[in-house]
């Protein structure tokens, strides 16, 4: 059973989400034609990205965790983590979404905003020799640069308490994956190319790599959403 660990983990992190889209007061599978759509371009491309940083030796996979097949030299596990952790998010964002007394869309968003870029921004140069913190703080910071000053979404503070309340799901699936709780880690991090500060087990870097993640989904998920529902009419 230790080869199929990462793809149980795939499992349990989709399959809740999954059946609960079809809840009658939730309905998220009226949206798959936004989510498909969107998760598939977003998916692309950070899967290249994580060829690329596999090929570069900033990450890799214990293959004792690991059923052995591969798609664009990656472990099949890892590329349904680019299906299965957004579609559990997006679809908690949606639930969040329907309980409207949360008010989750007049929240002033422009203060968190300014902070996250510039952390993002510090980091990306203070560690500018290291490949994850380079990209990943900078590629953050220029999401939420566009959010937050030049596409100004009204769900963007929906976003961010979905992204806060997600953390700790996130930190149990990303621990496991890093080595919590486990003998050795499933994904494996290149020492020269980090921080080095790690939550537990996970490198620091992966926070805002998986808020950024679901942000790309979540612009792109929403403007279909949008098209949709003009089209319809509605």
């Amino acid at each position: 059973m230790k080869q199929y660990t990462y793809l149980l983990i795939d499992f349990f992190t989709v399959i809740v989400p999954l059946v609960a889209s079809f809840h009658p007061k939730l309905m998220f599978w009226k949206n798959l034609r936004a989510f498909m759509p969107a998760n598939i371009i977003i998916a692309v491309l950070y899967i290249a990205w994580d060829v690329w940083f596999t090929d570069l030796g900033v990450w890799g996979f214990n293959p004792d965790y690991l059923t052995g097949i591969y798609l664009f030299n990656l472990p099949i596990e890892e590329v349904l983590f680019f299906i299965c952790i957004p579609y559990s998010c997006v679809f908690s964002y949606h639930c969040f979404g329907v309980f409207k007394e949360l008010g989750l869309r007049s929240y002033k968003t422009q203060i968190i905003s300014v902070l996250l870029i510039l952390l993002s921004v510090v980091l990306a140069a203070i560690f500018y020799d290291r490949m994850y913190p380079l990209v990943s703080f900078s590629i953050f910071a220029l999401l939420i640069a566009y959010l937050a000053f030049v596409r100004k979404p009204t769900w963007l503070g929906q976003f961010y308490f979905t992204y806060l309340i997600m953390i700790i799901p996130f930190l149990i699936v990303n621990g496991i994956l890093t080595g919590t709780g486990i003998d050795a880690p499933i994904v494996w991090y290149n020492p020269e190319e980090i921080i080095g500060i790690r939550i537990r087990t996970i490198p620091f870097e992966d926070v805002f790599y998986g808020m950024g993640l679901i942000g790309f989904n979540l612009l792109l998920y929403e403007f279909l959403l949008t098209k949709l529902k003009y089209s319809r009419g509605v």
